[in-house]
Parts: structure tokens; sequence; C-alpha cells
């Protein structure tokens, strides 16, 4: 298949073929994994300012009953999509995929919810289309990845349309040329930018709840007749060249093509343990395992230096005056991880961000670029050295490859479970999480989007 022609058909065909085609049972298990994941961060979320703002701009232009939107009733299946969306990224909980830098399941999952639903489409069906979907949008990333982000986009909405749509298609039933074409109209709706750094604008966390929107829209208007270019991917004027540059220079072909219909490299997406930013991990876990080894006495700290990748060292904000600030700084987590011993939802409250012994210490915090790391990532790792000086002269230094949770160092299925009971139980309680991760894992049908739902509407519970 030569990249200059023929890709967006190649993937086409992938994504009609493989619909036929029962998933491998590690692939099921590891859905399984990450919609438990996805669900719980979905609940967290559903409560905050963000996701109720969303969901009041959904009751108002997309009012039904056809989907569930967490935590906010029924609506539209564009409205579930964009609500559901929203909430899987809205509280920096959810999973991705390290060489693409994206987080697949907060717009594949809320699109197979919604339409999944308003179809009855069974289970199994469900989690095809989901995988499918979260597949191509993890290759999509990794194909230009990091080239898209160092073109200022965030990848997640860039990539994640097309997963979306993947997805849709797979559920509406759509042909060939028809998927095709539905792949050329998402690349249309592909967006998002990271100037949201710039102001900590919220926005950032709507852009999966935008994509899952705008892909089930792609199906459905190619299901309908409308076209869009079939050379959506690799054309000269095509999602790649705006978005990445020239190919093999900037983006490879061969990460979508290599081993599709073989290889699941949604096998190798990670689970996150602490909600904030991914690429502060490395840090985070370099920060807790000195803590740990040496019994280190936050007072006695003189200074601490992080050392990692490029993007990650744009992280380096000490402006913590909201929440996203604090989940995309490295002082402010790497502080919390020192003090604290942890580094868990509440830690990005107001109090927690006021707290002045954790200011103090993010003054002695320096960010800095490695060469080494920068070499690894994305392909090999997110790497950080996290080094602390002491008082008396002592010096005590790590390098993580791996954070916690990537598939080389992955979460347990009761850590999982700890993680999900952390987020849901401060809103719904034991009981109702308890059947939560039941359901889920049973994954029998989507009768658990509505049980939660309930949940979470009588505990009448809203975060300011």
């Amino acid at each position: 298949m030569d990249a200059q022609t023929g890709l967006t058909r190649h993937v086409a065909q992938w994504i009609v073929e493989q619909q036929t085609q029962p998933l491998p049972a590690d692939l099921d298990r590891h859905l399984r994994r990450l919609t438990l994941d996805a669900v719980a961060g979905m609940v967290a979320s559903s409560v905050r300012p963000v996701s109720v703002a969303v969901a009041r701009h959904a009751t108002a232009l997309y009012p039904g009953d056809e989907a569930t939107s967490i935590g906010h009733g029924t609506s539209s299946v564009l409205g579930a999509a964009l609500v559901n969306g929203t909430s899987g990224h809205g509280i920096e909980s959810d999973e991705g995929y390290t060489p693409g830098s994206m987080h697949p399941t907060s717009v594949v999952l809320p699109t197979v919810f919604g339409l999944g639903q308003s179809i009855g489409a069974d289970a199994e069906r469900v989690r095809i289309a989901a995988a499918i979907g979260m597949e191509l949008a993890c290759r999509i990333a990794a194909a230009g990845h990091p080239a898209t982000r160092n073109r200022h986009f965030h990848n997640t909405p860039l990539a994640g349309v097309f997963g979306a749509t993947a997805a849709a298609s797979v559920l509406r039933g759509l042909s060939e040329d028809e998927t095709a074409n539905a792949l050329g109209i998402a690349g249309s709706h592909a967006g998002g930018l990271f100037e949201f750094l710039s102001g900590s604008a919220e926005v950032k966390r709507f852009h999966p709840g935008k994509a899952a929107r705008d892909g089930i829209a792609a199906a459905d208007l190619a299901a309908a007749g409308l076209t869009g270019p079939t050379t959506v991917l690799e054309g000269t004027d095509g999602y790649f060249a705006a978005y990445a540059g020239a190919v093999g220079e900037a983006w490879f072909p061969e990460r979508i093509t290599d081993g599709l219909g073989q290889e699941w490299v949604l096998l190798k997406t990670y689970v996150k343990p602490y909600p904030c930013c991914r690429h502060l991990h490395g840090a985070i876990d370099g920060a807790l395992q000195l803590r740990r080894e040496h019994a280190i006495d936050p007072v006695d700290i003189t200074a601490v230096k992080v050392e990692t990748f490029p993007i990650a060292a744009r992280h380096a904000g000490t402006d913590m005056s909201t929440t996203l600030q604090a989940q995309l700084s490295l002082p402010y987590t790497v502080a919390t991880a020192l003090l604290r011993g942890a580094v868990t939802l509440t830690d990005f409250d107001p109090a927690a961000r006021a707290d002045t012994a954790v200011r103090d210490l993010m003054e002695r915090i320096s960010v800095t670029v490695d060469p080494d790391a920068d070499a690894a990532y994305p392909r090999s790792g997110r790497p950080a050295r996290t080094t602390l000086e002491l008082g008396d002269g002592r010096t005590h230094t790590t390098w993580v490859q791996h954070p916690y949770g990537e598939p080389a160092n992955p979460l347990s299925d009761e850590a999982l479970e700890d993680k999900v009971r952390g987020l849901c139980e401060p809103v719904v309680g034991p009981a109702a999480t308890t059947d939560l991760i039941t359901a889920v894992q049973a994954f029998g049908d989507l009768g658990f989007l509505a049980d939660i739902d309930r949940a979470i509407r009588s505990s009448a519970l809203v975060v300011g």
C-alpha cells in the first residue's frame, strides 16, 4: 500500500472486515478494564462544574430520551456523547496510549454508549465497535505524534474523531464505501488546540465530547449520502499534511497499517494511578519511590530536580489558581507526592492547592529537559529522572522509564478496583459502586449506564 494512495480506503476495508471477527480473549478482558476505568471517571466528573455546564447545553440543544448522559438523565444520542465524552476527560483520570499521547476511551466509549443504547445493539457488537474505534484512534495518533503536538494540536480529539467515526460506522452497519466517506467527513471535524494551557481553559475537557458527537454525525451523514474525501488521511491537502507535515518525516503510515488486523496496539494502553496529566507520572512515581525508600522528611529537602522529555517539561507551571493548572503541573504534583505520599483527586481541591507547605516545596523544584528522556519518548516510554538534594548534603536519584500503569508496569485488577472505588464512592456510595464494578466486568448489556445515572442523581451531589 502506497502511503500516498489508498490509506483511507485500506482503513475502511479493515473496519468492515474486522467487525465480523470476535475479539481475542485478552483484548476483550482489557476492554472491560478500560471501560470500568472510564466509567468511574465519568461518574466522578459528572457532578463537577464543567460536566454540569455541558449537560445544561446538551439538555437545551440535544433533548431526547435515546441515550443516558451519566449523572444528567437522558438526551439525544449526540447530547449523551457530548456529555459523557466531557466527563470522561473531566478529572484527568482517563487511560491513554503513550506512542500517540491520546485517550481513546474518552472519545470512543461515549460514542458506542449513546449509539448502542439508541439502536439496541447487543453488548458484543458494542465491544467490537469500541475496540475497532479505539484501535484506529491509537494508530492515527501514533502515526503523527509528536509532530501534531508540536504543531499545537490536542491528539485526543484530533485523532479521536476518526476512532469515533469508525465505531459509529460499525454500529450503523456502513458499507466500505460509506465508511470511507464517513472517515472523509470526520477529517473536517478534527481539531483541538493546546492553547487551553495558557489560561487554564476548561475547554480541554470538552474536546473528547465534541469528537464523540462529531464522529457519530460523520457516520450518520455518510449513511444519508453525504460524501467525504476518501483520501482524507493521506491526501496532499488531507489530515496528516495539515496537522503533521511531510510523510516519512513528520508522520508515518506504517504505524497505522503494520499489523492492522493481527496485532492490537490497544493492548498497550495504560491505566492512570493518579488523576493528572500522564506526562507528570514518571516524576510522581520517582518522588514516591524516593520518599518510601529513604524515609524522606520533606523539611530536609533543599532542592528537587526533575529531568524529563520536552513535552513533559513544558508542564512546569506554578500558578495553582485552578484545578486544571494543578493537574498539569510537575512542581505541584511532585511536591504533593513528597509531602503527602500520594496524589489523589482531593489533592487538587482549593484547600489542597492553597497548602503553604506544598507552595513552599514547589519553589525548590526545577524542571529541565533530559537528552536520554527526549530520545526515548514517545516510542520507548515516558521517562523522568527525579533527584532530591537534602540539607545534610545527601542526594537521592531515581529514573522511571515506564510510569506505573503502563503495560510494562501495569495496575493490577485489585489496584484498578481501588481506583474505581476512590472515584465513585464519594458520589454514589459503596453499594452502587460495587454494582457498577460487577455490571461492567460482566458487560452483558448497557444497563449499567442508566443504573449509575440514577444513583448519581439520587445523591444530589454537585461540587462547586
